[in-house]
């Protein structure tokens, strides 16, 4: 099923935002406080509708790595590189047991680990789709991102930063 563009923004704002879902990760388990990859979800929703830019990592324009990097920033973590090799050598894979926040790499055009996104909740992500694209949210059940979908994978705690 296919979400016209701004269903699917109030759709993953509804989700996000939604303390009553027991499974619902963007909240720790006291309720309160919400975790790092839940902010970093937020400001990634926040984002939907912003212009593709190569390299860019500003609310300007966003390239996909760049809206993971602006996006974990943003949610209070210190170091968080630009690019899906770098962003690699920070995280760790975590098969299909997927939380809110988690990334989600993707090979593209023949090309390994080329595009990442922001999972949200019930098998959606956000993303900087490419040239002439804007941040929007997709469905990991659609035909395209199901036979392009690499691998989930989670920030290791903490994320050193390079010296």
């Amino acid at each position: 099923m296919r979400l016209s563009f701004k269903a699917g923004c109030w759709l993953c704002l509804a989700v996000l935002l939604s303390a009553s879902c027991a499974h619902a990760p963007v909240r720790q388990a006291d309720g309160n406080t919400p975790t790092i990859g839940g902010k970093a979800a937020l400001t990634a929703v926040s984002m939907i509708g912003r212009p593709y830019k190569y390299k860019g990592n500003t609310p300007a324009g966003f390239d996909c790595s760049g809206l993971v990097q602006y996006s974990y920033l943003a949610a209070g973590m210190e170091y968080v590189p630009h690019g899906t090799k770098a962003l690699l050598g920070l995280t760790r894979s975590i098969g299909k047991d997927m939380q809110t926040g988690d990334l989600l790499f993707f090979n593209e055009r023949g090309k390994k680990y080329s595009h990442v996104g922001i999972y949200l909740e019930n098998g959606t992500f956000v993303h900087a789709p490419g040239t002439g694209g804007q941040v929007k949210t997709e469905s990991l059940d659609d035909p395209y991102w199901q036979s392009s979908f690499v691998e989930s994978r989670r920030f290791m705690e903490p994320p050193e930063v390079p010296r």
